[in-house]
């Protein structure tokens, strides 16, 4: 039994005991019982603290006691394991004790019961639930509760010295060297996901900063642009396939303004850092579009947020210049190599380390040109280039063309961008799949620069055209299946089992 193990294999765990499932529904609905327990616990304390006076809140403030994290956990032994070669996820291929923290069953809960029902059918082993000993971050609690979300300002900072028992983030706990594969246990057990709890929670608050939307709206497909353009252009797109199809359940714009039909839309909608859209499906499986703007520090930080809801696909189609002279203005570059000069991985993910296609993706991309453009076979070369793309931490690099013709020559490159490296490479450390699919929008090196009225008369021509593709490319995906999607390619020998 899990709880018979010597507690120095639980750091996690320390409140009460651990309950045994078998059944993935009944473990998945025990863990939203302990979070939903534990989060009231810290908002009703919170909001006497802040209804309290000066006199009585220290004699009378209620204590929080075991505000924690749900722990989840399994041991696996030899007899236990899964060898089978094919499988990318939730599957356990070397015995041991796994376990780690959950958070947010309301965004998480299908999430969850898949991911432990796969452990429990492939290993035949329960697993195991518990109170962990990791507390949940005030800031974490009462983010999303309507009493206090909408409040004014509060400061926290006199928390630290008041005896109230309230937590507030602790950075030096939040990393990523699980999905750096750096990560170095304190004890024999292993984690059981490549995010801890309190690591999501960071993230999920990030996302509603930067992108303007509540993160229960993000769907299991996300869009990356670099324009501002392509946004009306979804928006129109979204309109429609909510006439069409009635899978699909609702447009969501920044400031979580929901759209069923063009009279829904806003004369002017007040626009965050990297504003978001959600095209919402009833199964989650819709589209999330984000103008991510201009730059890799951009493309790194918003993936690294996006990573922890575990989306099954994200794509970039971005602008770029053309590198080749037999390239002309609106054709597409397939990426299937990346030249890293955007430096912002380079502490996280090695230089060296290669950031190989996904061929689920690149197949798919392909066929949404050919049919969104109308073309076939040979055609299709004409009007779209595969090849490796470079990006850039530099956005005035034609200054610097004499310098770059040597990487240009011997990388073979065909175009130059800011951010698709950054975005295929976070997606592999984070085990997300990508791909990339830009537009030649100008031809420095041949003279041919992105100068105002060729550059207005390139958006009109182009824009719709290109994010029909993306959003093509989505559908191929979606229907075939995700299964195969989350490459083996992406999973190390000894990877947390969670996708």
């Amino acid at each position: 039994m899990f709880n018979k193990l010597d507690k120095s294999y639980l750091p996690f765990h320390a409140m009460g005991e651990l309950q045994s499932f078998d059944d993935a529904k009944l473990a998945t609905d025990y863990i939203k019982k302990i979070y939903d327990t534990n989060i009231e616990k810290i908002r009703t304390a919170f909001g006497h603290f802040i209804n309290s006076t000066d006199t009585d809140i220290i004699d009378n403030f209620p204590k929080i006691a075991d505000a924690n994290y749900p722990f989840l956990g399994i041991k696996v032994t030899r007899k236990d394991l899964n060898l089978d070669a094919s499988l990318a996820y939730g599957v356990i291929s070397e015995p041991g004790v796994y376990g780690g923290t959950l958070t947010r069953p309301d965004i998480f809960y299908d999430y969850y019961l898949e991911q432990i029902s796969l452990l429990i059918k492939r290993h035949n082993v329960p697993v195991f639930v518990g109170n962990s000993a990791w507390p949940i971050p005030l800031p974490f609690a009462i983010d999303t509760h309507a009493e206090f979300k909408n409040s004014q300002a509060i400061d926290l900072s006199g928390l630290w010295q008041l005896d109230a028992g309230f937590v507030l983030p602790n950075l030096t706990n939040i990393d990523d060297d699980i999905a750096n594969c750096t990560h170095k246990p304190q004890s024999t057990i292993k984690p059981i996901s490549i995010f801890t709890g309190e690591r999501v929670d960071y993230s999920l608050h990030r996302l509603h900063h930067y992108t303007g939307t509540s993160p229960e709206h993000f769907q299991g497909f996300i869009l990356l642009t670099n324009y501002q353009r392509y946004a009306d252009e979804f928006i129109r797109y979204g309109l429609d396939a909510l006439l069409a199809d009635d899978a699909y359940t609702d447009l969501i714009l920044p400031g979580g303004i929901s759209c069923k039909t063009e009279t829904d839309i806003p004369s002017s909608i007040p626009l965050p850092q990297m504003p978001a859209y959600h095209l919402k499906r009833k199964d989650g499986m819709g589209i999330t579009f984000i103008n991510i703007g201009v730059g890799p520090s951009n493309a790194k930080n918003i993936t690294d947020h996006l990573a922890v809801l575990r989306p099954h696909c994200w794509l970039m189609v971005g602008h770029c210049a053309g590198l080749r002279q037999t390239q002309i203005l609106g054709d597409y570059v397939l990426a299937h190599g990346y030249v890293r000069d955007d430096n912002v991985l380079n502490l996280d993910l090695p230089i060296w380390v290669p950031v190989p296609p996904i061929a689920e993706v690149q197949v798919a991309l392909q066929e949404a040109v050919q049919t969104i453009s109308n073309q076939k076979g040979r055609d299709v070369k004409h009007s779209m280039r595969t090849g490796t793309v470079i990006s850039t931490d530099d956005r005035n690099w034609e200054l610097r063309t004499k310098q770059l013709y040597k990487e240009f020559r011997q990388s073979r490159a065909i175009a130059l961008d800011m951010e698709s490296a950054t975005v295929a490479a976070n997606g592999f450390r984070f085990r997300v799949p990508y791909g990339t699919l830009l537009c030649v929008s100008d031809k420095p090196i041949h003279g041919e620069l992105k100068l105002r009225g060729m550059a207005n008369q390139f958006y009109n021509d182009r824009v719709t055209q290109h994010l029909h593709v993306g959003l093509e490319t989505m559908r191929i995906l979606r229907e075939k299946g995700v299964d195969d999607l989350h490459s083996r390619k992406l999973r190390g020998f000894d990877e947390p089992p969670f996708r």
